[in-house]
């Protein structure tokens, strides 16, 4: 049995992800195929910088700060992902071991998960107004671009924590 057990109704796949159906589904799905199009665009700015660096013996300016956006799109929609999927911040082992105090214990699981989101969201959005105005070294962006993907993801992990403390149901 994997790590990630499902709840009552739910339905655990054979690599025990578990798949939440509800109104936020789409919202879950762009979010992941935005995350796996980051991916693919850092790995394309990585081999840009190489061929610059390397093979043209100009190194572009821009990759580094360009790859760095990428990759906290990437992680940070992976992660909303995964809390609404329970693969991501998630106390498996210590509720699947609680017996009856299984529900308080993931109901404040979820909460904490809330927290957090709330909490990358507010100071991520704080940072970015704050740093909005400088421009990033190498790349003529906002250097508070940096932080939206903080703003958003930590907004959807939060929302996709309460969505599964709401009892959004998996199959």
């Amino acid at each position: 049995m994997s790590a990630v057990t499902a709840n009552e109704g739910e339905t655990p796949r054979e690599e025990g992800v578990v798949h939440v159906h509800g109104p936020l589904q789409a919202v879950a799905a762009a979010s992941l195929a935005i995350a796996c199009w980051a991916l693919v665009g850092l790995a394309v700015v990585e081999v840009w910088q190489v061929v610059t660096r390397y093979v043209l013996d100009s190194p572009a300016a821009w990759t580094e700060p360009v790859a760095l956006l990428l990759l906290k799109i990437a992680l940070m929609l992976g992660a909303a992902v995964g809390v609404r999927q329970e693969t991501h911040f998630r106390f498996a082992l210590g509720a699947a071991a609680a017996g009856q105090w299984r529900g308080p214990l993931e109901a404040f699981g979820r909460l904490a998960t809330a927290a957090i989101g709330v909490v990358l969201a507010v100071w991520g959005a704080s940072l970015m107004v704050a740093t909005w105005e400088l421009k990033s070294p190498g790349a003529p962006l906002p250097t508070g671009l940096s932080f939206v993907p903080f703003v958003v993801g930590g907004a959807l992990i939060a929302l996709f924590a309460v969505e599964r403390l709401r009892g959004g149901k998996g199959s």
